[in-house]
C-alpha cells in the first residue's frame, strides 16, 4: 500500500509540474518578446507588469466557438490536440530532477530510448490535424511536419547516443550519476546538435516552416479554434520544458551544481531548464524563418555529420581514458 501511495504522489507531482511549468514558459514568452520587440501590450493586463495576461488569454480561448469543418474527419480532428499534448506528460514522468529515487516519477531503465520515442509520437498530433482538417494548407503543414521529423530525429538520437556512450548507460539517472564536469568541453557539439534538433522537432522558430503563416496560414492548425487551438499551444510550451529538461539532464549535469555544490538538488535542474527556455524564446525573436530547402540541408549536411563526429570523438576519449 505504501508503494502505491508513493508512486501516486510522485505522479501527482509530475502532473502538477506539467500544468504549471508550460504556463510559466508561455507567460515568460509574452513578457520577453514584449521587451525585446518594444511591444507594451502584454504589460498592461492586471496592473503590475501585466501579471493577468495569461488569465486573459485563457478566458479568450475558452470563450471562442469550437468549430469543426463540415468536411473534416471529426473524430481524428478532435483527437489530434490530445495526441500532441499527452506525450510530453509521459516524458516528464521519466526525467529525474534530483538525486533521490523519489525525484523521478518512474524509473525507466532505457530512459533515453523511451523519452525520444515518446516525443516522436507528439508529432503525430500535427499530422492528424493536417490530414483531418480537409484543408489543403493544413495538409501541406502536416506534410512539412513529417519531413521535418524525418530530418531532425536522426541527429537528435545520435547526439543523445554520444552521452550514453560516455556514461556507459542509457538510464537517465545513471547518466547523471556518471556525469563529470570535464565532459562539457568535449560534449558541447552533441549538446548543440541535440538542442537545435529538438527545436526543429517542436517547430519552433527559426524552424517553424510547418506553421509558416505567410505561406500556409497556420499550417496543420489553421482550422482549429478555442480550447483545441490552445491545447496545441500548450503542447508547444510543454515541449519546450521537456526539451530543456532533457538537455539539462543529458549535457549539463541535471541536479549537479558547479564546484561540487549539489546540495540544492532539484533547484539546479529547474534553474538550468529555465535558462535554456529563455534561450528558446530569445532565438524566436532573433532569427528569421528558414526556407524548406534550407531546413532540410541544415540537418542532413551539418547536424548529422556533427553528431557522427561527436560519437567518434566520444569513442576515442573512452578508449583513451580506459
Amino acid at each position: 500500500m505504501t508503494d502505491v501511495l508513493d508512486v501516486a504522489l510522485r505522479l501527482l507531482v509530475v502532473f502538477a509540474v506539467f500544468l504549471v511549468l508550460p504556463l510559466v514558459v508561455g507567460q515568460t514568452e509574452h513578457k520577453v518578446m514584449a521587451h525585446m520587440q518594444g511591444r507594451l501590450g502584454p504589460m498592461y493586463a492586471g496592473g503590475f507588469h501585466g501579471w493577468a495576461q495569461l488569465v486573459a488569454d485563457g478566458v479568450k480561448f475558452a470563450q471562442k466557438e469550437d468549430v469543426v469543418p463540415a468536411d473534416a474527419d471529426r473524430r481524428i480532428f478532435q483527437l489530434a490536440p490530445a495526441i500532441a499534448l499527452l506525450p510530453y506528460l509521459i516524458v516528464l514522468v521519466a526525467i529525474p530532477i534530483g538525486p533521490s529515487e523519489g525525484a523521478v516519477g518512474q524509473l525507466v531503465d532505457a530512459g533515453i530510448f523511451f523519452v525520444l520515442a515518446v516525443m516522436g509520437v507528439g508529432v503525430l498530433g500535427s499530422l492528424m490535424a493536417g490530414w483531418a482538417s480537409a484543408n489543403k494548407f493544413s495538409l501541406l503543414g502536416g506534410l512539412r511536419t513529417a519531413a521535418q521529423l524525418l530530418a531532425y530525429e536522426l541527429p537528435m538520437l545520435l547526439a543523445a547516443a554520444s552521452v550514453a556512450m560516455a556514461a556507459g548507460t542509457v538510464s537517465l539517472p545513471g547518466i547523471l550519476n556518471a556525469f563529470e564536469w570535464w565532459w562539457l568541453p568535449w560534449q558541447i557539439v552533441g549538446a548543440l546538435v541535440f538542442f537545435v534538433a529538438g527545436l526543429a522537432e517542436l517547430q519552433r522558430p527559426p524552424f517553424d516552416m510547418p506553421v509558416a503563416d505567410s505561406e500556409i496560414i497556420f499550417g496543420a492548425y489553421t482550422e482549429y479554434t478555442g480550447l483545441r487551438f490552445a491545447l496545441f499551444l500548450l503542447a508547444e510550451y510543454a515541449g519546450i520544458v521537456v526539451l530543456c529538461g532533457l538537455t539539462t539532464v543529458l549535457f549539463l549535469g541535471g541536479w549537479h551544481g558547479p564546484w561540487g555544490a549539489d546540495g540544492l538538488g532539484w533547484v539546479w535542474t529547474l534553474l538550468k531548464t529555465g535558462v535554456l527556455a529563455f534561450l528558446v524564446i530569445w532565438l524566436r525573436v532573433s532569427y528569421p524563418r528558414l526556407r524548406e530547402d534550407q531546413l532540410q540541408k541544415f540537418s542532413w549536411t551539418l547536424l548529422v555529420p556533427l553528431a557522427l563526429a561527436q560519437i567518434a570523438l566520444t569513442g576515442i576519449v573512452k578508449v583513451a581514458i580506459s
